[in-house]
């Protein structure tokens, strides 16, 4: 049995083509939230198969490559008047870790 769990995975590269590979790698297998900031939501081997394939692309000496593990239950809050109308609540998250 395979459960899915939320990854952040972020990266600074320092070479524009190596970026850009590794940019489309990363595409590939998890949603981008910034440039360089994906979300990748599946099983510890998906998440292990994707930082395989950007691992196989990067120089370790020159680039910096960081997975972080999202709590599954985590307190999600905002400060400050709401943005969207009552009733409505938006957690930035993809409906199947929401």
């Amino acid at each position: 049995m395979t459960s899915e769990q939320a990854f952040v995975i972020g990266y600074d590269i320092s070479h524009p083509r190596r970026l850009l590979r590794v940019h489309r790698e990363m595409c590939k297998h998890a949603s981008p939230l910034e440039y360089s900031i994906f979300l990748l939501v599946g099983s510890n081997a998906a998440k292990d198969r994707c930082l395989r394939e950007v691992d196989a692309l990067i120089k370790p000496q020159d680039d910096d490559l960081r997975c972080y593990a999202l709590p599954i239950r985590s307190f999600q809050g905002r400060i400050g008047r709401a943005s969207l109308p009552a009733g409505i609540l938006w957690t930035g998250l993809p409906a199947a870790i929401a």
